[in-house]
């Protein structure tokens, strides 16, 4: 589970997505679980939470930074 950046120059809006740990940061995702805008004051921070259970359920390792998020949002990692 992590980060894959969207969004125009200078402007990143992140997606949460559930990838490969071999895949390009933007490469293919298997599933896309949330949104996360830095710029926003404050922070917008948009996540499933089921999904994002069902996925940390099944093995799922989140990066540092998602598991940040989904601790900000309530979801155990």
């Amino acid at each position: 589970m992590r980060l894959s950046r969207v969004g125009s120059t200078k402007k990143p809006i992140y997606r949460i997505v559930v990838a490969d740990g071999r895949a390009p940061r933007d490469g293919r995702c298997i599933d896309t679980i949330g949104q996360y805008d830095p710029r926003q004051e404050p922070s917008f921070i948009e996540i499933d939470a089921q999904k994002a259970s069902e996925w940390l359920k099944k093995g799922v390792q989140p990066s540092r930074t998602v598991k940040r998020l989904l601790a900000i949002k309530g979801i155990d990692s």
